[in-house]
């Protein structure tokens, strides 16, 4: 069934002060006011060096017959849509992370050049999968990646909880779709995640540059199989009822490992 968020006027204030919605409150402007922002105040967020600009999707910006990468590495325009929730958030991860949507369009322009654009290959899956419901994972301790490759969510989520408090493990959510599904508290998210390893903390600008660079070189995401499903309802503070160990033996986003799916080993980070 097709998601519909809810209208702005309905959602509920207090998803914005939980996870994932609290990590974007430097938007807060954008996101909780009364009225949808413009095209404008969206293009005054954009850094200096950013030549992309968003532009309302209009009947007659359709008209030219561009596919939407195609607009974006063409002109430089980011077509938007008034009153959407899904662009809005598609638009704040653009002011977020442009390295890493740069990296993407330019992929996906190249996977156009080379089968059409009537034709969606498996990387385009793969990359249009990570845009939507992606986060960017760094793990510092080799036993999470373990007990995550196993689907052992109670062990990952619970017996393992101060992980995800400590730094051993931390992520960075990326795609749009999942911050849209986030603005109902009752919707259980799961990511589909890049992982790196490290034995330091990088920073989260770092992690983005370095994801970027990974996708541009074309080391990652040719295949939708690439991307580790991830429960982020299971995360410390992201719901109120994983608090109790119940939650982690018996909700339903916590999938057992399909007979013979293997996941690809963590990227070790250059400063690892």
């Amino acid at each position: 069934m097709r998601y519909h968020a809810p209208l702005r006027e309905a959602v509920d204030p207090a998803v914005f002060g939980r996870q994932p919605l609290a990590a974007w409150h430097d938007y807060a402007g954008l996101l909780q006011g009364a009225e949808w922002p413009s095209i404008e105040a969206l293009n005054n967020r954009i850094s200096g060096d950013v030549t992309q600009r968003f532009v309302a999707q209009t009947p007659d910006l359709l008209a030219d017959g561009l596919h939407y990468e195609q607009r974006i590495a063409e002109r430089g325009e980011i077509a938007t849509r008034a009153g959407n929730w899904h662009d809005l958030l598609n638009a704040l991860v653009w002011l977020r992370h442009p390295a890493l949507k740069l990296a993407l369009n330019q992929r996906q322009m190249a996977e156009i050049a080379r089968v059409g654009s009537k034709q969606r290959s498996r990387a385009q899956y793969a990359m249009t999968h990570f845009d939507e419901g992606g986060v960017i994972v760094e793990v510092r301790d080799p036993a999470l990646l373990a007990l995550w490759d196993a689907h052992d969510w109670h062990g990952l989520f619970w017996r393992r909880r101060q992980a995800w408090l400590d730094g051993s493990i931390r992520l960075e959510l990326f795609g749009h779709a999942l911050l849209e599904l986030a603005l109902n508290p009752d919707k259980l998210l799961v990511g589909k995640a890049l992982v790196f390893a490290s034995r330091r903390a990088a920073g989260t600008a770092q992690m983005s540059v370095l994801c970027a660079e990974a996708i541009a070189s074309g080391r990652l995401l040719h295949d939708p199989l690439e991307l580790r499903p991830l429960p982020l309802s299971g995360l410390p503070g992201w719901r109120a009822d994983n608090e109790d160990e119940s939650f982690h033996r018996s909700t339903i986003c916590y999938q057992p490992r399909r007979a013979g799916r293997e996941y690809p080993p963590a990227i070790l980070l250059p400063h690892a």
